[in-house]
């Protein structure tokens, strides 16, 4: 499979507040925050429109489990079905089952140090 990640799609971490600290990174750094955090649009090779996600979580937030990291990467991929059959076939570990939304279909995976990936077939067009 010649393409497997084709970007990074979001940067996810916890935090004690993360009302505060989308506020901070929008007071100091200028980032464009809402509920979710900040969308950072971008062209990829064609030119067309990507988009990476920067999100706080709540410290207690179980959606990086089973990893006990504070942090967890979003990879945008192509064909995330064929994908996740060949990293199935690798012996990678498939955490949970794929989830489609109007946005794109979604996979978890841990990595050689049991660290929470996600993997994300975007629809960049639902966001505008």
């Amino acid at each position: 499979m010649k393409n497997r990640v084709t970007g990074i799609g979001g940067l996810f971490f916890k935090s004690k507040d993360p009302k505060a600290s989308k506020e901070w990174y929008n007071k100091h750094l200028g980032f464009n925050t809402d509920e979710y955090g900040s969308t950072f649009w971008w062209k990829d090779n064609e030119g067309n429109d990507c988009s990476t996600q920067w999100s706080a979580f709540k410290a207690d937030t179980d959606y990086f489990n089973p990893s006990s990291k504070d942090f967890m990467f979003n990879y945008r991929v192509e064909n995330l079905e064929k994908l996740l059959k060949v990293l199935k076939e690798e012996g990678v570990t498939i955490v949970g089952d794929m989830e489609t939304y109007d946005y794109g279909k979604f996979a978890w995976i841990l990595d050689n140090e049991n660290n929470k990936i996600e993997l994300w077939e975007p629809i960049d067009k639902a966001f505008k």
